[in-house]
């Protein structure tokens, strides 16, 4: 799972990242605001830990942002222990709330239960006769059980729900096995050919479509019409967010 970590505090940062990254997670950590909205727009994280100041773009205005466009959970960290700053912080779409000085296993845990608590709000998928569960991870088509590994279930489900969207190489290596893409690795090529084997080769119609020199995307299908479409990042919002910040008029977005 990959977790974007806002944070301007260089100490605080590394120490949160080498045990983020000890535990499992995969983190990308950012110092300055408008750096992390620009991450946090641009890429599909599991979990965001947001401090709450920071330069470029202070926590609350990205907080703020990002309920626009995101459902993301936010784990919000300041050194502010006031009622009125956690009350601020949670009205403002924060889903958690953490006073610094903290403990790694403190933070941790609430990491585990926002990314359970998430999970759990998303864990079943159905979409053009496939049907999927992330608690039994269990797979089945048109009503016939498939058995995949935990790695082909997680970029299946990676496709799925972001059915019709082109997902380049590089994402897939990122999200499912947390590596940096190597155009010589073909890590990624091989894991889509041996779930076609498995999802794909034993139906006339096919779900996985490779688009030459961009990756690869589940084919939605709307009024019996196949539907693949490129979402790309929303640059002219993200510049529209970064100026209303500097002109205070965050509520226009």
């Amino acid at each position: 799972m990959k977790i974007l970590l806002i944070e301007d505090n260089q100490r605080t940062q590394e120490w949160v990242t080498q045990g983020l990254s000890e535990a499992g997670y995969v983190i990308d950590a950012v110092s300055d605001g408008r750096d992390g909205l620009y991450l946090a727009l641009k890429d599909d994280y599991a979990l965001i830990i947001l401090d709450i100041m920071l330069p470029g773009m202070d926590g609350w205005q990205i907080l703020q942002t990002l309920r626009t466009a995101k459902q993301t959970p936010v784990i919000c960290l300041t050194a502010r222990d006031s009622v009125d700053d956690r009350v601020r912080g949670l009205d403002s779409g924060a889903n958690d709330y953490l006073v610094k000085p903290f403990s790694f296993s403190e933070l941790l845990a609430r990491v585990r239960a926002q990314l359970r608590q998430h999970h759990a709000l998303n864990s079943t998928l159905e979409i053009s006769g496939l049907k999927m569960d992330s608690v039994s991870q269990s797979v089945s088509r048109d009503n016939i059980s498939i058995t995949l590994t935990r790695k082909e279930f997680q970029l299946l489900w990676l496709l799925a729900s972001r059915a019709g969207e082109i997902i380049p190489r590089t994402v897939i290596a990122s999200e499912i096995w947390g590596i940096n893409f190597d155009s010589d690795t073909n890590t990624v090529d091989v894991a889509i050919r041996r779930l076609r084997a498995k999802v794909d080769d034993p139906f006339p119609e096919k779900l996985i479509a490779t688009i030459r020199g961009m990756g690869y995307s589940f084919v939605a299908v709307k009024n019996n019409e196949k539907i693949i479409y490129n979402r790309p990042f929303n640059l002219a919002f993200y510049i529209s967010a970064v100026c209303c910040w500097r002109w205070n008029c965050m509520d226009s977005l």
